[in-house]
């Protein structure tokens, strides 16, 4: 399988040279030439796999050759082995074909680790078969940058450099990050906002002088391996409720747009998808395209879902190909574009994103409000991004005869603040948590400034 760049000025890669990008070099993100798709008959001769097993079903086609059977089979068996949950992706009901698919169960408690888990196993088996170093540069919200940490840490031929907002992540998230104190391991707190270190990796991509020959690689969700991992729970938790023979539904909490873009691949995969709902907080940017066609960045605001606080939503750009019928010069000029102003979509285009997403977005006190309902009607707490996720789908449910199922984004625990504003108890850490507060923490504060952030990288990371 190859892949292209959605500025279609990039080199064609397999899906090693692509994990190993993250982003093209012309400054787009990486997309499969053709994607797989299966049959009805296929997708129901699934049911009744283990999770790993259906995982390696769905991803082999994206890795192509590039990944010998039996190792991919493998770092699959074992990233999966790895979550607390026989089902790795349980599915709760909270009422009449109302569900919710728990992505919490792996080891940093939130849906990144579904992919990272396993990216870091295929960046670590890429390396050592080029006997390479790699430079991972991420940005975080919150969740990808712990997720990433555990992925990576263990490895002999990465050094990783995460970079979060300053004071804008949970303390749970942040302590998930600072208390890993591995020598390849660095966090950085930057004095800005998540577009701001999102921005700082993209520029750091498009120039990589400053790390005098050696090569940056990408964690977050522009590396197309994070995209196909995620793709494989919305056939699981299909098949789990009849599917391929009944359709089902998904709101999806997103602020990037990844989880719900692997979504809308399951869907061209063949799955009966009947609704996919993109589930936003009052940083609504991805509402207002879909409901208003107004591509606008407006002011990013701090809000108690923090995940999900992001203005730039890079994955939307993937998608954004596929509506302007693969031409990537013109998806270049819209992003360029949007750099600077406002845009708005051609009508035919905006159209067809309104066929095939339905948007909500949903302020905290609401996001309180259904925390405290749904635990009252069902003693299930939900994070607050799930409970976005919940009141979205209920909002957006144009057929109540289909199962709508709310992907639940994160443990409670990593959220405490809208539980307990909802009235409710903090939820308690898990075992392997329960000393995470008394833990050393190492990280460093630096000023919202490229060359900064830059010097500090280059300064740390360790050669051949």
């Amino acid at each position: 399988m190859k892949y292209i760049s959605t500025r279609g000025q990039a080199p064609v890669l397999n899906f090693e040279e692509v994990l190993l990008a993250g982003l093209a070099s012309d400054g787009g993100l990486y997309v499969p030439e053709e994607l797989p798709k299966f049959s009805q008959e296929e997708i129901a001769s699934w049911a009744g796999l283990s999770y790993a097993d259906l995982a390696y079903k769905i991803i082999k086609p994206f890795v192509d050759d590039c990944v010998a059977d039996d190792d991919l089979k493998q770092m699959i068996d074992e990233t999966y082995a790895g979550f607390n949950h026989t089902a790795v992706a349980p599915l709760k009901e909270l009422g009449t074909n109302e569900w919710v698919l728990e992505l919490f169960h792996g080891p940093t408690l939130a849906f990144k680790d579904f992919a990272l888990q396993l990216l870091g196993r295929l960046m670590d088996y890429a390396l050592t078969k080029r006997n390479e170093r790699l430079v991972i540069m991420g940005a975080t919200s919150g969740d990808t940058g712990s997720a990433a940490i555990e992925g990576c840490r263990h490895s002999d031929h990465l050094d990783i450099f995460i970079l979060h907002p300053h004071n804008r992540v949970s303390e749970v998230q942040r302590r998930q990050m600072t208390t890993i104190l591995e020598d390849n391991v660095f966090n950085v707190a930057l004095e800005g906002n998540f577009d701001d270190c999102q921005q700082m990796v993209k520029d750091s991509f498009a120039n990589q002088d400053f790390l005098k020959g050696m090569k940056l690689g990408a964690v977050n969700s522009i590396n197309w391996a994070r995209i196909m991992s995620q793709i494989v729970y919305y056939f699981s938790a299909s098949l789990a409720l009849g599917g391929p023979h009944r359709p089902v539904s998904f709101s999806v909490p997103t602020g990037n747009f990844g989880d719900i873009f692997a979504g809308y691949l399951a869907k061209q995969m063949g799955l009966p998808i009947q609704q996919l709902v993109v589930a936003t907080n009052r940083n609504d940017i991805l509402h207002r395209v879909i409901s208003g066609n107004d591509m606008s960045k407006g002011e990013l605001v701090h809000t108690l879902s923090p995940s999900m606080d992001i203005m730039v939503s890079s994955n939307f750009e993937r998608m954004l190909f596929d509506v302007y019928g693969r031409d990537g010069q013109a998806i270049a000029d819209l992003m360029d574009r949007f750099k600077s102003e406002s845009v708005q979509l051609e009508d035919g285009n905006w159209d067809k994103v309104r066929e095939l997403f339905d948007s909500c977005a949903v302020d905290d006190e609401t996001t309180c409000d259904v925390i405290k309902d749904v635990f009252a009607e069902t003693s299930y707490l939900l994070d607050p991004h799930t409970a976005i996720g919940v009141k979205a789908g209920r909002e957006c449910n144009r057929d109540q005869s289909v199962p709508m199922i709310t992907l639940a984004t994160a443990h409670p625990v990593k959220f405490p603040e809208p539980v307990v504003k909802a009235g409710l108890e903090s939820p308690q850490l898990p075992p392997h948590m329960t000393d995470l507060f008394e833990r050393e923490e190492r990280v460093e504060v630096l000023d919202n400034d490229l060359q900064t952030v830059q010097q500090f990288i280059a300064g740390h990371v360790h050669t051949n």
